[in-house]
Formats: structure tokens, sequence, C-alpha cells
């Protein structure tokens, strides 16, 4: 099969095109034909080295952790799913290639509504919003929650699940991606290049912060007393939140069949939407890369596997 693989800690760089063994799924595996697979900035990260104390890896490896494809065959005891099922779901890595052996659990029907190319962004962005607001935010109607990085892959998801709670949602973007988060339920959006969010936002519930850094450390100022800041790109520095009296975590993403079918059917009941940004063929997986870390992409990067 074709594949992208990668034989040593770097950037695009790393990246091959080339022929490469088929996986042979195990009884816990669905083997599935990848039809199209996503872009995440975990992708690059972990192909850094920045994850290699917590995330070895063995070189070479294929990266990508979200696909869309059709099932070709099944594990014993598998279900849920049989072949030629359209599917889509996430694993820990192998998804840029035209075959993937991915767990049985982390796979589920693909949405009806949704082509190939638009079911690859959605497990991994959709079922981190879902997690971060609900599981770990407790987020509940007539609640404020502000989310960072609104208009990138998680944070689009994140608006639309706030929204459709109920929740006040207050969104951070550049100005061009205002009239996108309005679309998507945003209540308000500041432009973070010329309003500081903090002298704007007061008594917050809930915060998503999808950045870290001094958005981070900025961002227990804006909560209510007993409020929560739910991370996903840097662990929160507990004590500090704990002498404001407010509540913060590091989320890491669990996924679940459960979630998969709860995205899929707010999307193929309207209530969910998917923006693709921009579409590569696996074999421009190098520039794909190149374009999502320019850091302003605005929802998924999808790239489209030759059948």
């Amino acid at each position: 099969m074709k594949a992208i693989r990668i034989y040593a800690y770097g950037g695009p760089e790393q990246l091959r095109y080339e022929d490469a063994p088929a996986p042979t799924p195990q009884a816990n595996q669905v083997l599935v034909r990848v039809r199209a697979t996503s872009v995440n900035p975990f992708d690059y990260k972990l192909a850094s080295g920045a994850f290699r104390q917590m995330i070895p890896i063995t070189f070479p490896y294929t990266p990508g952790g979200e696909f869309a494809g059709v099932v070709e065959s099944v594990g014993n005891g598998i279900t849920h799913v049989k072949p030629g099922d359209a599917v889509y779901g996430n694993s820990s890595m192998s998804a840029y290639a035209q075959f993937i052996a991915a767990p049985a659990e982390s796979t589920a029907a693909k949405p009806n509504s949704l082509s190939f190319q638009q079911a690859a962004g959605v497990p991994v962005a959709g079922q981190t919003a879902w997690q971060t607001l609900f599981d770990h935010g407790h987020l509940q109607p007539g609640q404020t929650v502000l989310i960072h990085a609104a208009a990138g892959g998680v944070g689009s998801f994140a608006v639309q699940l706030a929204h459709w709670k109920g929740a006040k949602v207050i969104a951070t973007a550049s100005a061009s991606n205002a009239p996108y988060l309005q679309s998507l339920g945003a209540d308000q959006v500041i432009d973070y290049k010329a309003t500081p969010f903090d002298s704007v936002v007061k008594n917050a519930d809930l915060v998503l912060d999808l950045l870290g850094g001094d958005t981070q450390t900025r961002s227990y100022n804006v909560l209510k007393q007993g409020g929560t800041l739910v991370a996903t790109a840097q662990p929160p520095k507990k004590e500090e939140a704990a002498k404001l009296n407010v509540n913060a975590m590091m989320m890491s993403m669990k996924p679940s069949i459960a979630g998969l079918r709860q995205l899929a059917e707010l999307l193929d009941a309207g209530k969910l939407k998917i923006e693709v940004t921009r579409t590569f063929p696996l074999s421009q997986a190098k520039e794909a890369w190149e374009y999502s870390k320019s850091g302003h992409t605005r929802g998924k990067i999808i790239l489209e596997v030759p059948e």
C-alpha cells in the first residue's frame, strides 16, 4: 500500500510518501480501506519528539489519528460494523495510509450526511470538544463558556456544541473569523489581536483553553469563583488556580463508539457541521503540515487517500 512514513524525529521534511506493508488486523481491530484522513497539531508535535517521554515511537511509523473509509474485514466477535460498511474513527497513529488496522472500540458508522473527506475531520476534534465541555467542564444550559482558538478544528466543534447545549458562547479568534464563528452560534467574538480577552470577559463558568502559555495564565482571572478551566495543549498550574478558587485540569480525549455515534446523530440532524478549509492528496502531506503549522487555518485540513 501507499503510506506516509517517518524515519526520525523532526518536522514536515521527515515525511516520505512510499510503499509500505499493509497491516494485518488483530482480533480487536477493524481493517479499513482509508478514503480520507486529517491533519491535527498532535500529528506533527508527536513527530517532532515533543512527546517522546510519554509516547515513544518505533521508527519507521505512519502518522495520523483520524480516518474515514470502508471496512475490509473485522476481527472475531466484532459485530457493530461489517465488511462494506462506511465508517469513521480514530487511532493513536497510522491513518496516513491506504489501509489501517483500527481499534474496534474507536470505529463506528460514518455519518450518512457527510462525505468521507468531511467525516475524516470529525473523530478527534469532535470528541475532544464534547469531552472538554461536558465530561470535564460539566457545561450546563445558561452558563457562560469562553473558547480560545475557536476557529480551529476543536474550537469550531466546541462553539457549536456549547450553543446546542444552550450556553452563552464567547469565542476568541481573528477578526476575519468572526462571521464564521457567529454562524456557528458564538454570541460574542473577541478579536484577540485588538482586544485583551481578560479586559472583556468576567465571571465565566468555563474556559476551554486550546493554546496554553500566556493565554492560559490570563484565563484564570476571567472565571467566576468555583469556575473551571479545561486545557488541551498545556497542563495548567493548579496552585495558581487554587489561589483564585477556581478549578483547572488537563484533559486527554478518550475515544469511544458511543461518542462517535452521538456526533454522527448531531451531524445527520443538522445540529453540527464541519468546515474543511483545504484538501490535499496524501502524497502532499508535507505541504499540508506546513499549511497547518502556519496557525491560521479554519476548521480542518483533509488528506485524500488514493484508492
